[in-house]
C-alpha cells in the first residue's frame, strides 16, 4: 500500500514556521485547536514537532507574560522530542510503528521536503476496513465518525 493514499498534503496541514514568535504559535495551535503541529523552515523543510506542553514549559521556564510572546522565536523553545518523519517510500508497518507514538507522521519526499502528514486516524481507519472486510481485497466502504485533529 502506497503511503501517499493516507497523505493529508501540506496545503491543507496547519504547520509553523520556526520564525515564527511564541504568540504566533500559540494563536495557531488554538485557532485549529491542536496539541501538536509540524514546524517547518522557510524552505519548506521539516524541522520538528511543537506541542502544547513545549509552549507551556516555555513560558513557565521563562517567566513569560503573554504580552511578552511577541518577542520570543518558537525556533528557541526546547522541544521534549520530534515526530519522526517518514519519506513517501517508506513501508506500511514502519508507517504504522511511527504513528503508534505520534499523533500524527510528517511526510517527506526525495529532497527531504516536507509534503503533508499522515493522521494516526487515516492509518485506523484504514486497519479497521481491513479488518472488517477479513483482511482481503479493498478496505470495505466503512466509516467511523470521528472528529479529526492532528
Amino acid at each position: 500500500m502506497n503511503i501517499l493514499f493516507f497523505l493529508t498534503p501540506k496545503q491543507d496541514v496547519a504547520f509553523l514556521y520556526d520564525d515564527f514568535t511564541l504568540r504566533q504559535a500559540l494563536e495557531k495551535m488554538e485557532y485549529h485547536r491542536y496539541s501538536s503541529i509540524p514546524m517547518l523552515n522557510r524552505k519548506g523543510e521539516y524541522v520538528g514537532t511543537m506541542t502544547e506542553g513545549d509552549l507551556l514549559w516555555a513560558i513557565k521556564n521563562q517567566g513569560l507574560r503573554i504580552e511578552n510572546a511577541e518577542e520570543i522565536p518558537i525556533k528557541a523553545i526546547p522541544r521534549k522530542r520530534d515526530y519522526l518523519p517518514v519519506t513517501v517510500n517508506t513501508q506500511m508497518d514502519e508507517l504504522v510503528a511511527a504513528a503508534m507514538n505520534q499523533n500524527f507522521v510528517p511526510v517527506l519526499d526525495d529532497k527531504r521536503s516536507f509534503i503533508g502528514i499522515v493522521k494516526r486516524g487515516a492509518i485506523i481507519q484504514y486497519c479497521y476496513d481491513r479488518y472488517r472486510g477479513g483482511g482481503k481485497g479493498r478496505p470495505v466502504p466503512h466509516k467511523i465518525q470521528t472528529e479529526s485533529r492532528v
